[in-house]
């Protein structure tokens, strides 16, 4: 699998935060290449149930649904969770093909490719955070950033624990 690079073609901001998300968003997909569907699908740690690798890729995916949907466009939330089931894109993640949850995370993150290349970084979201405030486009991909490189640290742990592959 040939990876991105990390480092931008060019140095303006833009082109930084969205190489690195990109980046990010290219780790996590690296992190599952050869996983069987059997092993996308095991939880191995006691305390955490739902976090699968397949978990973690369909958590990724409806994040970004989240933030640039919902909050940055003002779109109605039609997230797989609810209010008993917070957390359930992560448990329904194990009934679907981790190479079709991997091809979805692809095709979305395309889409908000664009969205992002379309909007000026200082752009606030329509929807206010949980304080009120509308953060702006910038916060949103150091946010998912963040979120993601996070989330390819569990996604390494949980690759190590079932098979002995580690990496980048």
């Amino acid at each position: 699998m040939t990876r991105i690079s990390d480092l931008p073609p060019a140095w303006d901001e833009r082109t930084q935060l969205t190489t690195f998300l990109d980046y990010a968003r290219d780790t996590a997909r690296a992190k599952c290449a050869g996983v069987s569907a059997e092993n996308a699908r095991k939880a191995l740690l006691p305390g955490s149930p739902l976090m699968t690798m397949s978990g973690l890729i369909n958590h990724l995916r409806w994040v970004e649904y989240y933030w640039f949907q919902v909050v940055f466009l003002g779109e109605e939330d039609r997230g797989p969770w609810t209010e008993e089931d917070p957390d359930r894109e992560m448990r329904v993640a194990v009934d679907f093909p981790l190479e079709q949850l991997l091809d979805e995370y692809a095709e979305q993150s395309a889409r908000y490719r664009d969205l992002v290349a379309g909007n000026d970084l200082d752009s606030r979201a329509e929807r206010a955070g949980g304080d009120g405030r509308h953060v702006d486009l910038r916060w949103i991909l150091l946010h998912l950033t963040e979120e993601t490189a996070r989330h390819n640290g569990h996604l390494d742990i949980l690759r190590e624990m079932l098979d002995g592959t580690t990496g980048d």
